[in-house]
């Protein structure tokens, strides 16, 4: 039983550090050619964990081939533009100026629903409203509204807008990151005030609070709270 779960918890080890080496892509954000290679390290992977007679040396190597592979298609792809074009291929105009680039669509095999759907999910509900719908290599479609339908900025109007940096966790479930508080410029006499300030006098209440560089503060406590 020991020699299963040191085992198990070793192939464990091993898939985190090569998944970790080829880079923080989402499933849906992968390259072909990623996807491809996650899915046959996770069908190498199986292997071992059902059949424990199977040695582990030679079930681990084809999974340090397939990262190693990738790691060098990857390279290699950012010094050749024509590699990385045949590889990944190049961005489809699926709306341009307004209109719907119908062979695009069908050579990309992407349907009129599929075509919706991604706009509702952008929050846009009428076509008239794009001037450009671009479908990435990873499969996403990112669309670019016309002027009137965009959001206006407060450069637009003459405003002088604050910039408030980016928001830090510092309390997550209870446990204080006191290197986001200190990278911040805050200390903990600043959090102790935050804190009783909301009512509370220590961080084992917080479910979540966030701070930027201007100290715009989000707090959120837990439930049982």
């Amino acid at each position: 039983m020991l020699y299963v779960i040191m085992r198990t918890a070793l192939i464990y080890a091993v898939l985190i550090l090569f998944l970790r080496l080829l880079g923080k892509r989402q499933l849906g954000e992968m390259e072909l050619s990623e996807f491809v290679v996650a899915a046959l390290i996770a069908n190498l992977a199986a292997h071992p964990l059902e059949e424990h007679e199977v040695p582990l040396l030679p079930a681990l190597l084809p999974i340090a081939v397939l990262s190693v592979l990738e790691l060098a298609t990857a390279f290699l792809s950012l010094r050749s533009i024509r590699l990385r074009s045949l590889l990944y291929g190049r961005p489809s105009l699926i709306i341009d100026h307004g209109k719907l680039d119908q062979a695009e669509m069908r050579k990309n095999r992407f349907t009129p629903d599929e075509l919706m759907q991604a706009m509702r999910s952008r929050g846009i509900l009428d076509i008239n409203e794009v001037l450009y719908a671009v479908l990435e290599t990873n499969g996403t479609l990112n669309v670019i509204p016309i002027a009137e339908a965009q959001p206006v900025t407060t450069g637009q109007m003459g405003m002088a807008a604050e910039q408030a940096g980016y928001p830090s966790v510092i309390i997550s479930d209870g446990h204080v990151i006191g290197e986001n508080l200190k990278r911040l410029g805050f200390d903990r006499r600043w959090l102790d005030a935050q804190l009783r300030q909301q009512g509370h006098t220590g961080p084992k209440a917080v479910f979540l609070m966030t701070a930027d560089e201007s100290g715009n503060v989000f707090f959120c406590e837990k439930n049982d709270h």
